[in-house]
């Protein structure tokens, strides 16, 4: 029987060896990476056998389901949780590239969706692009099924695209994001609290589940095993919270900020091997997904304007920061330079973000001064395309999706949610 058990083990375990190595040949064909120690583009020391236990932990989850206590709905997609593959091949910044090569981007058109009570002041696509949310001053927040948006735009009069509305929080809502695996929606706020919601109830408004922070929680990024939830609030340093037991982990190293070094976004890396935080004093921060560990700090980014927003490439290689000083920049995280510049959009007041399209081929954000949306070639630099946002006031927040063309824009005047596509 010993011996029975003993190969019984050893079988699973080369299974599970097998299935790693497939995965590991599947991540460097898609990246086009030689070698293996290209893969992570910070210098940082991990257990070899920690992926193994990683992999093997993921399949489990992935058999017994990733969130405890959530159960899977019929009324969902099947599908969903399950990420697109990308529609081009990572991008090389850091190569030169010429002026005048510049790419064009189709036209788009925005229709108004819905409205909150007052300013909206956020938004987020789900990891397959099938449900998008948004959260306002009112503090609600809005689920929207993007499937049925189409239907709407296409002149379905019968399409009801807000699927879900929740109202759980006691102030205005910072920033949203989806679990990768369940059908769980969370929001940070001004109340100090990550609430959790379970949008496959139908009647379902009210979250499940609640982190009670010591500060105003500004932003949160799920880490891509659902398992862990970075926060990041008015305090200096970034919060990270075991979803399932609710521990709360600080770095173990952190650098000295100012008095204004509150955190405006944080997210997570593809792979979660790094994290990135923009915060008010001026500074980007890179931390090492394992050990926490603060790995490179980029000070005075924008400046001594604040950086608004933070959000990695998809191959993890470079960074795309925004500022209140009018400017876009994208940053190498090996070496910490500046490699791109985006220019020609003013932004001094709101903490509008600087996003890539699906493809990682633009960069889109809001310019303030012209209450327009800006569009560049994110390899030469140059403004291609310049839309009216078509809101009453300008936009406070653009998030787009993350397989397809189609955007989000959220008013502050005009409180509106605006859906943004490709014209015919």
């Amino acid at each position: 029987m010993e011996n029975s058990g003993s190969l019984e083990q050893a079988l699973q375990e080369g299974n599970i060896l097998r299935q790693l190595n497939a995965l590991i040949v599947a991540h460097l064909r898609h990246h086009n990476l030689s070698q293996a120690s290209t893969m992570t583009p910070l210098n940082v020391e991990v257990s070899p056998t920690r992926l193994l236990e990683l992999v093997a932990k993921g399949l489990a989850a992935e058999n017994n389901g990733s969130l405890r206590g959530v159960s899977s709905s019929v009324l969902l997609p099947t599908s969903y949780g399950s990420v697109t593959n990308p529609r081009t091949a990572s991008i090389d910044f850091s190569a030169t590239h010429v002026k005048g090569s510049s790419k064009t981007i189709p036209k788009h058109e925005s229709k108004q969706l819905s409205e909150h009570k007052s300013v909206v002041r956020c938004a987020r696509f789900s990891s397959d692009g099938m449900f998008f949310a948004t959260g306002g001053a009112d503090t609600s927040i809005k689920l929207f099924e993007v499937p049925k948006v189409k239907q709407m735009l296409s002149g379905d009069t019968q399409a009801r695209p807000l699927i879900r509305s929740f109202y759980d929080h006691a102030e205005p809502i910072n920033d949203l994001d989806f679990h990768p695996r369940s059908t769980i929606l969370v929001s940070s706020a001004k109340d100090n609290c990550i609430k959790f919601f379970d949008f496959s109830k139908t009647t379902a408004k009210r979250a499940f589940k609640v982190f009670q922070d010591t500060h105003n929680v500004r932003s949160v990024s799920f880490h891509p095993s659902g398992e862990f939830l970075l926060a990041g609030t008015d305090h200096a340093v970034p919060h990270l919270y075991d979803v399932n037991t609710y521990q709360c982990f600080l770095p173990s190293t952190f650098p000295d900020s100012g008095v204004n070094g509150a955190i405006n976004q944080v997210r997570y890396s593809s792979t979660g091997s790094v994290y990135v935080t923009a915060s008010k004093d001026g500074s980007i921060r890179l931390f090492d997904g394992v050990s926490a560990k603060c790995v490179r700090s980029i000070s005075s980014a924008h400046g001594k304007a604040e950086v608004t927003s933070a959000v990695f490439t998809r191959d993890q290689r470079f960074v795309l920061s925004s500022g209140k000083d009018s400017t876009v920049k994208l940053w190498e995280i090996a070496s910490g330079r500046m490699v791109k510049e985006y220019i020609g959009a003013k932004r001094l007041k709101l903490r509008s973000q600087a996003i890539f399209n699906d493809t990682e081929e633009f960069v889109i954000s809001i310019d303030e001064g012209n209450n327009e949306v800006v569009t560049w070639d994110a390899r030469t630099a140059e403004k291609v395309a310049k839309w009216p946002s078509n809101h009453n006031g300008v936009p406070r927040w653009i998030e787009h999706s993350p397989v397809e063309p189609v955007f989000v824009t959220c008013g502050t005047t005009d409180r509106s949610v605006r859906f943004w596509k490709e014209s015919v």
